[in-house]
């Protein structure tokens, strides 16, 4: 193992990429940045093409449905129980974000994992009311259009959240989290 400089270059002088590990495997790489492209496809199709909102409506509920199964039987670090902490732990980490010293994680830090669960209840809610605000049953009902638009509201904030914790994760352990989720790949160290 070699002690590396700027990522590249060992104490030797020569220059080879430092060793790294796959951590995000197809399913969830493919999932992810599918649900980038839907849910930002559904939002800008929300006012002005009502039946595209649907058809990437159905298509982020059906994604959400591949990744919750995935939770269970996928790989290492797309396991919920690799990702999902407690509550005390994921506030314990964020105490330790705030004083400089949080731990590095190879999959998704105990923020990150309690930022996944809250993002697929949102998408999974606001799917829900969207499927349910054009059935014969529910078509008009006021509470279910609310709901809907509420959780789409609270889907964006998480979002925003979500981005903004990969670019200070990424910041602060000097690790390039979107190149991650496109290679798969990690630093070991």
């Amino acid at each position: 193992m070699s002690i590396y400089f700027n990522s590249k270059q060992t104490v030797s002088g020569e220059n080879t990429p430092p060793d790294t590990v796959r951590v995000w495997d197809i399913v969830v790489r493919v999932f992810h940045w599918s649900l980038v492209l839907m849910f930002a496809a559904a939002w800008l199709t929300s006012d002005d093409a009502v039946w595209l909102h649907k058809i990437f409506g159905y298509a982020i509920l059906g994604l959400v449905g591949v990744r919750i199964i995935w939770g269970f039987i996928g790989g290492k670090y797309a396991r919920f129980t690799e990702f999902v902490k407690s509550p005390a732990t994921v506030i314990a980490y964020l105490k330790d974000t705030r004083e400089g010293h949080a731990a590095r994680f190879l999959g998704h830090n105990p923020a990150g994992g309690a930022m996944i669960i809250a993002l697929l209840v949102a998408l999974t809610i606001t799917g829900i009311t969207g499927w349910m605000s054009v059935t014969d049953a529910y078509w008009g009902i006021r509470w279910v259009e609310i709901v809907h638009s509420l959780s789409a509201d609270i889907t964006i904030i998480l979002v925003t959240g979500h981005i903004a914790g990969v670019i200070f994760t990424s910041y602060s352990h000097g690790e390039n989290l979107v190149r991650a989720m496109i290679t798969g790949r990690k630093r070991r160290y």
